[in-house]
C-alpha cells in the first residue's frame, strides 16, 4: 500500500490550508508554496533563499552538515580522484558516466570546438589592457551570439547541444587570451592534441619564441580544479543563470550573466580574498594575533577561506585541494613557501581551537586553491576567469535542465513592501 501523500497544515486566522509536502531522493522534505498566494493572499519571506528551493534537479546535492557534495549521485572525493574534467563534464550534462566510445567522442567534440572565430580577436583588442580579465570574458562570452547566432535557438535541441559543447571548449581559450591581453603577449591558439587542462595552461603561459611543454603534474591540478569548481547546486551565479534563463535569453548571455555574478567577491573572488590574507599575517608567528582578531566580534577582521554559506562540516573538496597544493609545490620547489607554511599552522591552529569548532568554520575549497594557482604563475585577478571556466559546464548542466522542465516559467521572486502608501503628486512649486 502506497504511503498517503504528506501535508502541512497553515492557519491563518480562522482559515486553514494544507500545503503539499514533497520528499527528495536525498536531503530535507520540502513543502510546496506553489498555491499560497493563490488561495491565501500571502507571501513567504526569505531573504537569501535560504529556506526556500527554486526549482527541482538531480544533478548535484549537497548536505552541508555531513560535509557531502554528489555529482549526479557520486562523491566529489571519488571524482577528483578516479576520474577527469571532461568526464565529470559528461556526467553533469548527460546523467551518467560515459563508456569508452561515448568519452571518446565527447573530447573529440570538444577538442574540435575550441577555437573562436578569428573576428573576436577584435573585440579583446579593444579593452583597455589594464580591464579586469573578467570584465573582458563577461563581454566577450556575451558577444558570442553575435558570432554563433546557429545556436542561439532554445527550443530547438540540437542547437541547446552545439552550444553546450561551444561553451565549455571555447571558455578556457577565453580565459586565456583576456590573461594574454592583459600582460601583452599574443595570443596562443589552442592545440587538439592537447588535454583540456593543459591546453589551458599551454594558452596562458606558451610564448611563440620557444616550446612550452606542460608539466603533468601541474596539468592534473589544473584538471582537479576544474572538477572540484564544475557545479555547486543552486549557488548565486547558477540561481543568475537560470533565473536569465527563464525570460528565453539565448545561452551565451545566460552564461554572461553567471561570470558577471561570480565576479562578486562574496563569490568568485573568495580564493583571492584567502591568498591576501595569508600573505597579510606573512609568518607563522604572527597566527595567534590574527586568530585573536578572528574571534573579536568589534574587529571587522574575519579569517577567508573558513566556513562556507551551506557546509556547517568540513568542505569535502578542501582535502582534495590540499593534497594537489602539495603536489604542486613540492613539484615547484616550493614546499617551504612561507604562504603555504602559513596556510598549513593557521588550518591546525582553528581546527583546534573550540570557538571555530563551535561556530563550523572548517576550511573549505578556497583555502588552498589561490596558493595553488599562484604557484603555477597565475596572478590573482585570473583566480575568478579560471573559477568561470570550471563553473561553465555545472550553468549549462542547470540550463539544459531547465529548459527542458515542464514546468519551467520566468523567475519572479516577491516583495515585502515597506515603503510609502498611496499619496497625492505635488506640484514642484508646492513642494
Amino acid at each position: 500500500m502506497a504511503d498517503a501523500p504528506k501535508s502541512a497544515r497553515l492557519t491563518i486566522g480562522n482559515d486553514t490550508y494544507d500545503l503539499p509536502i514533497h520528499s527528495p531522493t536525498v536531503g530535507p522534505d520540502v513543502l510546496d508554496i506553489r498555491k499560497l498566494y493563490g488561495q491565501a493572499g500571502v507571501f513567504t519571506y526569505d531573504p537569501g533563499f535560504t529556506s526556500t528551493a527554486s526549482c527541482d534537479s538531480t544533478i548535484t546535492f549537497i548536505d552541508g552538515n555531513e560535509g557531502i557534495l554528489l555529482h549526479r549521485g557520486y562523491p566529489i572525493g571519488q571524482l577528483a580522484a578516479k576520474s577527469h574534467f571532461l568526464e565529470v563534464c559528461y556526467l553533469l550534462l548527460y546523467g551518467e558516466l560515459p563508456s569508452a566510445p561515448e568519452l571518446e567522442k565527447f573530447e573529440h567534440n570538444i577538442t574540435m570546438h575550441t577555437m573562436l572565430h578569428e573576428q573576436m580577436q577584435n573585440f579583446f583588442r579593444g579593452f583597455r589592457r589594464d580591464a579586469h580579465p573578467m570584465a573582458v570574458m563577461v563581454g566577450v562570452v556575451g558577444a558570442m551570439s553575435a558570432f554563433y547566432h546557429d545556436s542561439t535557438d532554445i527550443s530547438d535541441e540540437r542547437q541547446r547541444e552545439i552550444a553546450s559543447h561551444r561553451l565549455i571548449a571555447k571558455m578556457p581559450t577565453i580565459a586565456a587570451w583576456a590573461y594574454k591581453y592583459s600582460i601583452g603577449q599574443p595570443f596562443v591558439y589552442p592545440r587538439n592534441d592537447e588535454d583540456y587542462a593543459s591546453n589551458f595552461l599551454r594558452m596562458c603561459f606558451a610564448v611563440p619564441a620557444e616550446d612550452y611543454i606542460v608539466n603533468p603534474i601541474l596539468s592534473r591540478a589544473m584538471d582537479r580544479i576544474f572538477t572540484l569548481h564544475a557545479d555547486h547546486e543552486q549557488n548565486a551565479s547558477t540561481s543568475t543563470v537560470r533565473l536569465a534563463s527563464s525570460s528565453g535569453a539565448n545561452p551565451f548571455a545566460c552564461i554572461a550573466a553567471g561570470i558577471a555574478c561570480l565576479w562578486g567577491p562574496a563569490h568568485g573572488g573568495a580564493n583571492q580574498a584567502c591568498l591576501e590574507m595569508l600573505k597579510e599575517i606573512g609568518t607563522v608567528d604572527r597566527i595567534p594575533e590574527f586568530i585573536a582578531r578572528a574571534k573579536d566580534k568589534d574587529d571587522p577582521f574575519r579569517l577567508m577561506g573558513f566556513g562556507h554559506r551551506v557546509y556547517k562540516n568540513f568542505d569535502p573538496r578542501a582535502t582534495v585541494m590540499k593534497q594537489s597544493a602539495d603536489e604542486v609545490l613540492e613539484l615547484l620547489g616550493v614546499e617551504n613557501n612561507p604562504v603555504l607554511q602559513v596556510a598549513k599552522e593557521l588550518e591546525k591552529a582553528a581546527l583546534e581551537d573550540p570557538y571555530f569548532a563551535d561556530k563550523k568554520l572548517f576550511p573549505n575549497v578556497d583555502f588552498y586553491s589561490g596558493i595553488i594557482l599562484e604557484a603555477m604563475g597565475f596572478p590573482t585577478s585570473m583566480f575568478t576567469p579560471i573559477f568561470a571556466v570550471s563553473r561553465t559546464v555545472g550553468w549549462i548542466s542547470q540550463w539544459k535542465e531547465m529548459i527542458a522542465d515542464p514546468q519551467n516559467k520566468i523567475g519572479r521572486p516577491r516583495q515585502l513592501y515597506l515603503g510609502e502608501t498611496l499619496r497625492d503628486y505635488t506640484d514642484i512649486e508646492n513642494r
